[in-house]
């Protein structure tokens, strides 16, 4: 007759026994390393492809060049740097810029007009430094002219300056705080999702292959749950835990991510979320896979968990915007939106510590006592092989 294991001896074997089951298949393998090539390989290609807004346009003035200064000047002072070419030929200039190498081209006329010869429409960003360097001339000839010194009159009107007090600032790091949340709240979805369904389909596999009775005469049913639910809960912790250091690494290499304390909570906070979160719903979905014999059937036993996770990732999505707002407050304290909604706050900034904490607490309590009715469920339908068990029978004696 067998002998029983000790719980935390025959929880590991199982947990090991899962994790090694699930790592050392070809496709789990194969797949990781195509996700992980288009993460670092997408991150790489979205910065080079971005890494043009510091460009100068660049402009030839033909013959005086007295208005060169000026619109170096303007162009770094409203933020579209510009750089200058010299041209003694206006012919030169005109083949330069049918040749694209220049953005447009000057030429000084009498009275302080000039001629801006284009391929196409100009840029409204390159016109407003064209005109305001113009006039900026013309004004500094007329005052020069009238006999007032330019330098002078600027030097006596230095102080005439606006203070902007703004109450509520802009967050320069906004954008990428969005993007964090966004890819924060898609990766725990695409996991607990995942792995919620490898843990009920495993589940159902030994039933119905009645391997599960050969484990149950040395095991008992709940170190047969934990270890199960712990082996795949470590390989999803792994993966996500791969996919979040590549996806933020290569973010702060390439400089597409700059904020580095945030990035790193961020990271930090989602694989903390997805344990919590993983946990809740897992011991969930092994009772659900417990109550039936067939693979097939897992979809509707699991229905009200694939529901609940698709709205909690509705509601997560639709408040990336507003992540401060009534909905994602009230929501956040209450699990199991908390696995979803923290790591967005988190990311967006707007979580207190006292708030972290505290839905910690409640996902850690709620998760708890889900656990004990998800583990009655399982132990008393694991045996029951050939039908599906009601959730009465489930619940019952």
């Amino acid at each position: 007759m067998s002998t029983q294991l000790s719980g935390a001896r025959a929880v590991g074997l199982v947990a090991r026994r899962e994790f090694t089951t699930q790592i050392a298949k070809k496709s789990f393998l194969i797949s990781n390393i195509i996700i992980l090539i288009a993460i670092v390989g997408g991150i790489i290609g979205i910065s080079l492809f971005s890494g043009g807004d510091d460009s100068k346009s660049t402009i030839g003035v033909v013959g005086d060049q007295s208005l060169s200064q000026t619109l170096v000047t303007t162009g770094d002072a409203i933020g579209t740097p510009v750089e200058v070419k010299e041209y003694s030929d206006e012919q030169a200039a005109r083949t330069d810029v049918k040749d694209g190498n220049l953005d447009l081209a000057v030429v000084p006329g009498d009275g302080g007009s000039v001629t801006v010869i284009t391929n196409k429409e100009i840029d409204t960003n390159l016109r407003v430094v064209v005109e305001s360097s113009v006039a900026q001339q013309a004004q500094s000839t007329a005052l020069t002219e009238a006999g007032v010194d330019p330098a002078q009159l600027a030097n006596a009107t230095a102080a005439a300056t606006v203070t902007v007090d703004t109450l509520d600032p802009p967050d320069p790091e906004q954008g990428q705080r969005i993007a964090l949340s966004v890819a924060a709240v898609a990766l725990l979805y695409m996991q607990i999702m995942l792995f919620g369904t490898y843990v009920a389909m495993g589940v159902v596999e030994e039933k119905s292959s009645r391997v599960v009775e050969l484990l149950l005469s040395t095991l008992r049913p709940l170190q047969l749950l934990w270890g199960k639910v712990l082996g795949i809960g470590a390989v999803g912790l792994l993966q996500l835990a791969a996919y979040a250091i590549a996806g933020v690494g290569t973010g702060l290499a390439t400089g597409l991510l700059t904020v580095t304390g945030t990035a790193i909570g961020v990271l930090i906070g989602t694989i903390g979320w997805f344990i919590l979160g993983f946990a809740f719903f897992a011991v969930l979905y092994a009772a659900a896979g417990s109550m039936v014999s067939r693979q097939e059937d897992v979809n509707a036993t699991a229905a009200p968990l694939v529901i609940l996770i698709v709205a909690m990732f509705g509601i997560a999505f639709s408040t990336v915007g507003n992540p401060d707002g009534t909905l994602s407050n009230v929501l956040s304290w209450i699990p199991p939106f908390s696995a979803i909604l923290m790591p967005l706050r988190i990311a967006a900034g707007v979580a207190t510590p006292f708030q972290i904490v505290g839905t910690i607490v409640l996902m850690v309590t709620v998760t708890v006592i889900f656990s004990m009715i998800a583990a009655k469920i399982y132990q008393r339908s694991i045996l029951r092989i050939g039908k599906v068990v009601s959730w009465k029978e489930a619940f019952g004696r």
